[in-house]
């Protein structure tokens, strides 16, 4: 106390040195004895004054003094004015903890002034690229590239990707980043920019990388302009840059839109037919169709099916012959079940009970089929054929499926096939049929921004007809996706005003919300405007607009906004909506949902509750995230009907494709749900999602899972809308069907730079059964009740000996002729005896052929140990999970062109390209190959040049379904306005 004392009174000396003395003993002593300095800060701040004769040097040493003080009283705000005026002298390379603090400090202000587009003081900045020169010369570039990013640098940006040591590593943690960290749009969008030409400049260019952004970029002509370079510039057919620039086209069908793939095939340049590169610009433009992956896919889910015939026949018995509704679950169960595996079996095998549907429910039954064949572009007419609207006319309701059938098969890619539905629609002025074929032009016409349709379904929705005016409203949403046009939302808010049909209104409220995917804050003006409505289905809009504009960002203003109308909301069902969009915003983030929703999931109001676990299914979805599963499986349990059934729905949206290898609670889940089936108490709506929840946990063959983003983080745009029209099943039951927008295949399926499959195998590093296929359904086994045999007493076995001797005797008193009874008995006396003997002789025996026998029965029945990897043919299943396990041999004759993100389509470099090429599945698929005996199949063969072509090995689709018309009025106003709930 006395040093610190005489320092602090040499302060008011005049004479300089003894002042500079006395502030560089006190500067070395504030860490112990700042609380006595503090009392000396007036004198401190007095000689910082330029009026108080002390020099430059003086003045900052007393600024960092008084810095220094001010830190260890907590006042960072002064301590970090104090250190800007100390200079030089606050050296941002040491490596204290007042250093760090006031660093973090500064950090965090030169941020919040950068986003505010505030003035930033020059010393301030200054402090802040010091900070960056010490994090280049430390080696810390994710450090640096953390803080540019967040404080909009971009110059800072790209010189910490540059400065790396792996530049390409650095360009791929960036993007992760730019993905998952940045909120701004635009920001966003800037580093994006900035990775696609730093990709291009690296000594080998990232083009599957760089046409990947380009795609969030929304910047199909350049895509055009890299995939054109790498096929001209290429020496053959086989080259590299050719088979990168096929896998990026595959790689742009699994992420991209219709829109975004016909801009980059028009944008493609056009070469003659005598230039080497014609051929190759065909098949890059039959790729970029969608057409050639729909067809692999297509194939490996025909070839791999694994349906469960006898879990469906379970359920089909086990539902009540009165009740309509499980049996219409059953009908959406199979379709998903057999989605995309084109086998129709169970339908041919109960023809008769199918036709109990009725209504409505047989327009699900029709519209099931283009569920079956989903996919099945080149035949799809053929197939719904006997079912689509002819003269004389047939069931409008079959008629309508068989509408909407067809536009589930040519989801996302309807060609021609759109303009087949149009044409439909001008020539129908049924409103069943309307509803069909509106359904099925949104599904073709998918993002495709088209005008023309647009005002076409927007004149059906003016009709004022309830039932085709909520498909043709939900139909304007789905063509114009994502698009954000201002005059279609203009005049489709007006419309929702003036109607006075909910069904209409509701489809406008989702429509509205689809127009503005992706959006984010472009949307907020509009989902202000839609919560402040006096009319609860549009606020319920405004949740999905939410959902949809913020879906995988996890935007924080978003869930915040999400939570308060989840809470404060009058409406029940825009409560429900509210928390079920938490689930889209937070998808990226499957972690974070079910904490967030765990205090929801107890609320009072079963609305609420039922919201939570959609909410959780949707963000959760094919993880099997533990998480997830102890929060759904209590809720199975909820006291109110349609809470179970969400609860049973979300459980199999989280473990599908999952094992009981990987997470043992998955036989207690099926278990379960097959027990809700056969529970004759228990209510409808709960066999309802438990019917749909098996179908969903079995899906396309067992050969799909739900994905709602792509394996290179964009949102998996069908998936997404997909998921968010089926939880309208709420509503309206057929929309069921839009679930199977959101499976995609598990399968990794290899072709050559012919686009053909050969012959090749890679290793799963993991035990079979860790990913095997879930067993059979295993009828309970019935035991046969069998008699026992009558114990029979020793002594009675005495008695009865005695009174045969007694009876022989008395034939022989008599004179009877008694030889051969005589020799008889005498034999059976000897055999007895004797058997006796032996008896005695073989009771030791058994005890030790007992004990050897068990020996040998153990030994017998220990299993043998697993393998600890698996062998896969080409094409194989492969679940998501499974990925980490996959290992590639590069030695083989085939090799992956890319080494990263194996999953789906990849393109194989032939390391021997004269040999002869075996293909994998040189013949097509005959009737009961699949695994399940499907009636159907579609396999590729070969033409002439050697490219592979569909064939379709398909009898001819079953006999139209004869329903009884007695109640099919096409006027009936019931009919027009029935709900399936």
């Amino acid at each position: 106390m006395t040093a610190v004392a005489g320092f602090l009174a040499m302060l008011d000396e005049q004479e300089p040195q003894l002042r500079q003395y006395a502030l560089e003993k006190l500067d070395g002593l504030v860490p112990s004895f700042w609380a006595e300095i503090a009392h000396a800060l007036k004198q401190l701040v007095s000689i910082t004054d330029a009026a108080s004769g002390a020099d430059e040097a003086q003045r900052q040493l007393a600024a960092l003094l008084i810095s220094k003080v001010n830190y260890h009283l907590g006042d960072l705000d002064a301590a970090m004015k104090y250190a800007f005026d100390a200079g030089p002298l606050f050296n941002v390379q040491a490596r204290t903890e007042f250093v760090n603090t006031l660093v973090a400090q500064c950090i965090d202000q030169y941020i919040g002034r950068r986003l505010r587009s505030a003035e930033v003081d020059p010393r301030l900045e200054a402090i802040v690229d010091g900070m960056f020169e010490r994090c280049f010369a430390d080696g810390a570039f994710k450090q640096a590239l953390g803080i540019a990013v967040e404080a909009h640098r971009l110059d800072l940006v790209k010189a910490s990707l540059l400065g790396a040591e792996d530049v390409h590593e650095m360009l791929n943690y960036c993007f992760r980043v730019s993905k998952q960290q940045i909120i701004s749009r635009d920001w966003r969008h800037r580093v994006q920019e900035l990775l696609v030409e730093l990709y291009g400049t690296l000594e080998q260019p990232d083009h599957l990388r760089q046409c990947q952004i380009l795609i969030f970029l929304n910047d199909p002509a350049r895509v055009a302009s890299i995939l054109g370079g790498l096929v001209q510039q290429a020496a053959a057919d086989d080259a590299d840059d050719v088979l990168i620039a096929y896998q990026a086209s595959f790689d742009l069908c699994e992420s991209a839109s219709q829109q975004f793939l016909a801009a980059v095939r028009s944008a493609l340049p056009t070469v003659a037919a005598a230039d080497p590169s014609h051929a190759r610009f065909e098949q890059l433009h039959t790729i970029l169709s969608g057409e050639k992956s729909v067809a692999l896919q297509l194939d490996f889910l025909s070839r791999h099916n694994k349906s469960d015939l006898g879990l469906l026949k379970n359920i089909k018995e086990s539902i009540e012959v009165r009740n309509l509704v499980p049996h219409n679950a059953t009908v959406f169960a199979n379709a998903i079940m057999h989605a995309g595996t084109t086998n129709d079996q169970f339908l041919r095998e109960n023809l008769e009970w199918l036709q109990r549907s009725t209504h409505w429910a047989r327009f699900s039954a029709a519209a099931g089929l283009g569920v079956m064949h989903k996919g099945h572009l080149t035949k799809s007419k053929q197939i719904l054929g006997p079912y689509l609207p002819a003269t004389p006319p047939g069931s409008p309701y079959s008629e309508g499926g068989s509408l909407y059938a067809l536009g589930l098969v040519h989801a996302n890619h309807g060609g021609e096939t759109t303009k087949f539905l149009v044409d439909q629609l001008d020539s129908v002025s049924n409103p069943i049929l309307q509803h069909g074929a509106c359904l099925g032009i949104g599904l073709a016409a998918m993002a495709t921004g088209d005008q023309d349709i647009f005002k076409q379904l927007y004149t059906v929705a003016r009709t004022e007809n309830a039932v085709a005016g909520e498909a043709a409203a939900l139909a304007m949403g789905l063509v114009m996706l994502g698009t954000a046009n201002g005059e279609s939302l203009k005049q489709m808010i007006e419309h929702a005003h003036e109607t006075e049909h909910e069904k209409i209104i509701r489809g406008y409220a989702l429509g509205i919300a689809m127009l503005m995917y992706g959006r984010e804050e472009e949307a907020d003006t509009l989902i202000e405007q839609l919560v402040l409505d006096k009319d609860p289905i549009l606020r319920y809009g405004a949740m999905y607009t939410v959902a949809l504009a913020y879906c995988g960002t996890a935007n924080n203003a978003a869930i915040r906004r999400l939570l308060h109308m989840a809470v404060s909301d009058v409406s029940d069902d825009v409560r429900r909506a509210a928390v079920t969009a938490l689930g889209f915003v937070l998808l990226q983030r499957p972690r974070e949902c079910p904490d967030l929703v765990r205090l929801l999931a107890g609320s009072y109001n079963p609305h609420v509750r039922y919201g939570a676990t959609l909410a959780v299914g949707i963000s959760c979805a094919g993880s099997a995230l533990s998480e997830a599963i102890d929060l759904l499986l209590p809720m199975t349990k909820d006291p109110v009907d349609f809470v179970r059934q969400g609860a049973m729905i979300a459980l199999s949206m989280v473990l599908i494709q999952s094992t009981e290898v990987e997470e043992p609670r998955v036989a207690k889940v099926r278990a379960l749900l097959l027990e809700r089936v056969a529970d004759k108490h228990e209510e409808t709506m709960a066999k309802f999602g438990a019917i749909l929840a098996t179908g969903i946990m079995n899906a396309g063959g067992r050969n799909v899972t739900i994905s709602l983003s792509s394996r290179f983080g964009h949102m998996n745009m069908p998936a997404i809308v997909g998921v968010a029209v089926f939880t309208q099943f709420w509503y309206w039951y057929p929309l069921t069907h839009f679930v199977t927008l959101a499976f995609t295949p598990t399968a990794v399926i290899g072709v050559n730079a012919k686009l053909q499959s050969p012959k090749w195998s890679f290793r799963s590093e993991a035990p079979p059964s860790r990913f095997a296929y879930p067993p059979d359904y295993a009828p309970p086994k019935t035991v046969a009740r069998t008699k026992l045999s009558t114990a029979v007493l020793s002594t009675t076995k005495k008695a009865q000996k005695r009174a045969d001797q007694k009876a022989r005797l008395s034939r022989s008193h008599s004179g009877m002729d008694t030889t051969e009874d005589e020799a008889a008995n005498t034999a059976t006396d000897k055999a007895e005896a004797a058997t006796d003997i032996d008896q005695k002789k073989t009771d030791g025996e058994q005890d030790e052929d007992a004990a050897a026998q068990g020996a040998a029965a153990a030994k017998a029945a220990e299993p043998e140990p697993e393998a600890t990897f698996e062998q896969k043919e080409n094409p194989a299943r492969i679940t998501p999970r499974q990925v980490q396990y996959v290992r590639f041999d590069d030695n083989a004759r085939y090799v992956p062109i890319k080494k990263r993100d194996v999953f789906g389509i990849l393109m194989l470099r032939d390391t021997t390209p004269d040999e002869p090429v075996e293909l994998a599945n040189p013949t097509p698929a005959k009737e009961g190959e699949s695994a399940s005996s499907s009636s159907s199949s579609v396999a590729p063969s070969t033409d002439a040049d050697g490219d592979a072509v569909i064939e379709d090995a398909e009898p001819a689709p079953p006999a139209a379904f004869e329903f009884d018309d007695d109640d099919d009025d096409d006027d009936d106003d019931d009919d027009d306005e029935e709900m399936d709930a």
